[in-house]
């Protein structure tokens, strides 16, 4: 009986431990976090300055007005008043992708006109997420319109 006592207080009885809780703020220890992590971004102060070395002053290097950039920028811009009169501005655009040049719309006609150019083209078998977002995107406007637009009889 008195094994089952001892076995039965082993095994349900346990000590009280007593909770030390600080008085005081200063007493309290503190709680070191991030050990060893190192602060890239500077905190110290106003101005980050080295022990006496000064701050490397970036070489001034004066810009060139005539880059082709800068030099040929607008040279399109009145080829139609000025020019022989066979060739539209829309031609000139030489940097923006086919499927831009010329349109007059909104970012639904640009995709219509975008899918219209790309689906005889390998891309909704190369490229069949991107070409699933451009479908998603055609629905979602095509929805938009038709929800937001206010035709005809409908606008009074």
């Amino acid at each position: 009986m008195e094994l089952l006592k001892t076995a039965i207080l082993k095994t349900l009885w346990r000590p009280t431990v007593n909770i030390v809780r600080t008085t005081y703020h200063a007493d309290k220890s503190r709680l070191i976090r991030r050990y060893g992590y190192e602060e890239k971004i500077w905190n110290g102060g106003l101005m980050p300055r080295g022990e006496g070395k000064r701050l490397p002053i970036p070489e001034y290097r004066p810009a060139n007005p005539w880059t082709e950039r800068k030099a040929l920028f607008g040279q399109n811009d009145y080829i139609d008043i000025l020019g022989p009169g066979n060739l539209h501005p829309v031609k000139t655009l030489y940097s923006v992708p086919s499927w831009i040049r010329g349109v007059t719309g909104s970012e639904y006609h640009i995709l219509l006109r975008k899918r219209k150019m790309w689906a005889r083209t390998g891309t909704p078998l190369v490229r069949p997420t991107k070409w699933k977002e451009y479908e998603k995107r055609l629905a979602f406007l095509y929805r938009k319109l038709n929800r937001k637009t206010k035709t005809g009889r409908s606008s009074t």
